[in-house]
């Protein structure tokens, strides 16, 4: 059973968490001025070069065998548009989504599938936006 969190989230480094059975791992990916740079367990995965139009999306195995049998094969996807966040006083990348051959293991920001989900009411809204909150059950809005 595989389980992810998000555990460090900036404009230039992102780093998970990945629970798998009794093993740990850490995937990280790296922004550096002319290159990206994925990375499990401190060891190099893959890397995409260039000023603009870098790879967002990784596959990546680990868990394999020495003949390259078998492991567990995840998905990274990015969105690396910078996005302000004035709750967390920062700059941090725009969405992370990390997916198993069963589903989404984590997922933040844009590629986060909640955020696709259009609010019922003009509350649930403000909710979501602004994280605003009023009324109780005594008194509704």
């Amino acid at each position: 059973m595989l389980h992810a969190e998000i555990v460090r989230l900036s404009l230039h480094h992102i780093d998970i968490k990945i629970i798998n059975g009794e093993r740990m791992h850490v995937l990280q990916w790296r922004r550096n001025l002319l290159w990206d740079e994925v990375l499990l367990d401190g060891k190099r995965q893959a890397a995409s070069q260039g000023l603009f139009g870098r790879e967002q999306v990784y596959g990546l195995v680990f868990g394999r065998d020495e003949e390259g049998r078998g492991g567990t094969q995840v998905m990274l996807l990015l969105d690396t548009t910078p996005n302000a966040d004035w709750f967390r006083k920062g700059r941090h990348v725009g969405g992370v989504r990390l997916e198993a051959r069963d589903g989404p293991l984590v997922a933040f920001g844009t590629l986060d599938p909640r955020t696709l989900e259009k609010p019922a009411t003009f509350s649930d809204w403000m909710k979501k936006t602004m994280g605003m909150e009023w009324g109780d059950d005594r008194r509704p809005h």
